[in-house]
């Protein structure tokens, strides 16, 4: 899959990856939330069979046994920039030193949760085709480009991702794009507030609700860094 993913209207959609506390995935860390800078140019999944392959004395051979499906592992590479000259970097990492872009991303994925005793569990969005939910397996990082004084300016992340099996998991990650819970949304250049909205609850109406909900001064202009929250809405709100 290309790095550019697009919606079936043509819009950029970025890989963004939503970090939790619980293993229910009902506690949502919204100050840890990660939009992927640039988005991966190729994802993979990986599926895995348990089988049991012993043979008995003197068998020259046997029938594989079925013993477990391993949890699926979700692998992406992207690239983290500090150079200022790729286009469609997002406005709230420009900014932003490399090494900064980094932290923020191993926050939300990697860092020690003091209260649960482990990094904290995910769910990583891209377009219609993943919607993964699990825990950091590994992470690897490669300086690819350095300033004069050697500092690192462009930084590979490989990451997998292995994946949760319970129920809830499954549910949190289908329901990641539900119009019944809360969203939030960075926005991108370009962007307005009613396409956004109707893309979020498939009408809209609910845009002065929407502006509302965010404190805006206007619905009219909308512009990148701002995040917006889009909140669930009876239908008689309208």
């Amino acid at each position: 899959m290309s790095g550019s993913t697009t919606n079936y209207d043509g819009a950029l959609t970025k890989m963004v990856i939503h970090s939790f506390a619980d293993k229910d995935f009902k506690q949502e860390l919204k100050d840890l939330l990660f939009t992927v800078p640039v988005n991966p140019e190729s994802f993979g999944k990986n599926y895995k069979v348990d089988l049991d392959t012993r043979t008995g004395h003197g068998q020259p051979g046997t029938q594989p046994g079925y013993k477990a499906s391993a949890p699926q592992d979700l692998k992406i590479d992207f690239v983290l920039d500090g150079t200022g000259v790729l286009q469609g970097y997002p406005q709230q990492y420009v900014n932003m030193s490399v090494h900064d872009q980094l932290q923020a991303f191993l926050n939300c994925v990697y860092s020690f949760n003091g209260d649960t005793h482990r990094p904290n569990f995910l769910i990583v969005i891209w377009g219609s085709e993943v919607h993964f939910p699990g825990t950091v397996a590994s992470v690897d990082l490669n300086n690819t480009l350095f300033g004069p004084d050697g500092s690192p300016l462009r930084i590979k992340v490989s990451a997998t991702v292995k994946q949760s099996e319970s129920d809830q998991a499954r549910l949190a990650a289908n329901a990641m794009k539900s119009p019944d819970l809360t969203q939030y949304r960075q926005v991108q250049q370009g962007d307005r507030l009613d396409w956004l909205t109707y893309t979020m609850y498939n009408d809209p109406s609910y845009v002065l609700q929407v502006g509302r909900a965010n404190n805006l001064v206007t619905v009219r202009k909308i512009a990148p860094p701002m995040g917006i929250y889009f909140p669930p809405f009876a239908q008689t709100d309208t």
